[in-house]
């Protein structure tokens, strides 16, 4: 298993889990990846440099009430094992650890179900650790949601730490999370 830029040689098996029914997107599942169709349909080349924005400058982010926020500088790294296995993000605020509120946590992941319990989601977080040191930050948040034990096991592993309990923000349902802090 490795960790590979997106691209296009890549491109059509990311598009082939997309079309499965994955999402890479867990709070907004299906709707998400729908988008996700119709930008790679519409332009490939605009879609993949859409997942490598490590200045913050593209369009704003919509959360998962229709609303538009603020975009952080991040990318998007594939987890390749010969064929697409899910993607890993990365998303900072330059200059401090802090995040504004409708960014939950500093790096997202999700595997397509056909690879799962394979520890690849607790070795691309562990592979990812470095580059988001390399940043300048001193922890990452994550959060999850409190029956979400795989992602808990993924975090945990790379020596996560609960924070403790929270209310996720309007633009989320407010339902309950977790956060939890790797520190680097």
């Amino acid at each position: 298993m490795e960790l590979v830029k997106p691209s296009l040689a890549h491109l059509e098996s990311y598009a082939a889990a997309l079309r499965a029914g994955w999402s890479p997107d867990n709070v907004r599942g299906r709707s998400a990846a729908i988008e996700q169709r119709v930008a790679i349909e519409a332009n490939p080349a605009a879609f993949l440099a859409g997942l490598w924005d490590l200045e913050g400058l593209g369009p704003p982010v919509r959360l998962p009430d229709g609303s538009l926020a603020e975009r952080l500088p991040g990318y998007v790294l594939w987890i390749w094992d010969g064929a697409f296995c899910g993607s890993i993000g990365f998303r900072w605020r330059p200059g401090t650890s802090a995040l504004p509120e409708h960014v939950l946590g500093h790096v997202g992941y999700a595997v397509v179900p056909w690879k799962q319990r394979r520890g690849y989601a607790t070795r691309a977080l562990a592979e990812l650790l470095p580059r988001c040191r390399a940043q300048g930050l001193d922890h990452i948040d994550l959060t999850t949601t409190p029956d979400n034990l795989p992602s808990q096991r993924v975090i945990l592993a790379n020596g996560g730490k609960l924070v403790g309990r929270f209310a996720k923000p309007a633009a989320y349902g407010g339902e309950e999370g977790l956060l939890y802090r790797i520190r680097l």
